[in-house]
């Protein structure tokens, strides 16, 4: 072969190794020029993670609120009973006194004995009787007192009597303010008299709750606040009286450590209110009656007027004119009572 063929496919054969190289150099180069994709790579690795739930790349979700939290009130409890009660301001006290609730522990039930010895009666244990009283007038006993959780020995008599008192669980002045001037005597003096509102307890506790309602007096005895408030709750209930803001506040406070507790049904006075109440269907659904009725009591009621104010105008010379008169005992607020015949001052005259 000639020499200038073979320089010729000298040449040539390098100048192809050498494209061959520039081919493999821009190869490698790949990477470098690709270089901004690998943050996509990046990203994507990162969305999986966020995909996965991760805090990081996630906001935070509130935990559920728990089912107690939202529990609804227990049907039938006292919490049911306070969600049910009118919420109002505290009326005047103008006009109170303590005769607008009739005499005081009158014999409403007619079973020959003063409401406050029917309630030391119930309320007392190992009871004494005052002799000749049918067991009416309790002598002694002893109580175990709710507002204070102490042992109460209780002796009827002057300076000794004092020691234990019946309160009125929704006082008589709250009453008034919260509804009872719109309520009739009749029923008023019920309320006063009611068992379902009366308790034996402390007579300095009493003394010292006055007329205060739930938000300004609370007994002392923590265990017993839940049914005290609860009774409250039935007796405003039963009677169809309202609680202030303040009132309302105070016993939902004390019926949040005790969300089940009940309103007491132990019963009491039937108030002319529940009456009322229970007979409403029957008015709504034939109010003729009820109207033509009406006038029918009225002839018989002024003859029952001028014999109230006929018996509110006698009174006894000594209690021999009383026994011969048939009308021994006499209670206090009974017509013809005195003080001076009521020697012990307990309230009963002429025993």
């Amino acid at each position: 072969m000639p020499n200038a063929l073979r320089q010729t496919i000298a040449i040539l054969a390098s100048a192809g190794l050498l494209l061959s190289l520039g081919a493999c150099s821009a190869m490698g180069g790949a990477p470098s020029t690709d270089a901004p994709s690998a943050p996509s790579s990046s990203s994507q690795s990162q969305q999986a993670v966020s995909d996965d739930g991760s805090a990081d790349d996630k906001p935070s979700v509130p935990p559920e609120t728990s089912d107690d939290a939202t529990k609804a009130v227990e049907a039938g409890s006292a919490l049911d009973a306070l969600g049910k009660l009118p919420v109002k301001g505290r009326a005047p006290k103008t006009g109170y006194a303590r005769d607008q609730f009739g005499a005081a522990w009158s014999d409403v039930d007619h079973n020959g004995c003063d409401t406050r010895n029917d309630i030391l009666n119930r309320d007392l244990a190992d009871k004494t009787y005052k002799a000749n009283t049918h067991d009416c007038v309790v002598a002694s006993g002893v109580l175990n007192d709710p507002y204070t959780a102490t042992r109460i020995d209780f002796t009827r008599g002057q300076d000794t009597s004092t020691a234990v008192q019946i309160d009125h669980v929704v006082a008589l002045s709250n009453a008034w303010q919260t509804g009872a001037q719109q309520l009739s005597e009749q029923t008023r003096t019920q309320f006063a008299n009611d068992p379902y509102n009366l308790l034996a307890v402390d007579g300095p506790a009493n003394q010292q709750k006055s007329d205060g309602d739930a938000a300004t007096w609370l007994p002392a005895n923590k265990g017993f606040r839940c049914e005290y408030v609860a009774r409250q709750i039935g007796v405003k209930q039963k009677y169809a009286l309202w609680v202030t803001q303040a009132e309302h506040d105070a016993m939902a406070n004390v019926l949040a450590s005790c969300p089940t507790q009940q309103v007491p049904t132990d019963g009491g006075v039937v108030s002319p209110v529940e009456v009322q109440q229970q007979a409403a269907p029957t008015q709504e659904a034939a109010p003729e009656p009820a109207q033509t009725q009406a006038p029918a009591t009225e002839p018989t009621a002024q003859p029952q007027q001028q014999e109230t104010q006929q018996d509110a105008n006698v009174s006894y010379k000594n209690c021999t004119a009383v026994r011969a008169a048939g009308k021994a005992p006499l209670h206090r607020g009974d017509p013809g009572y005195a003080p001076r015949l009521d020697r012990d001052g307990d309230g009963i005259a002429c025993e």
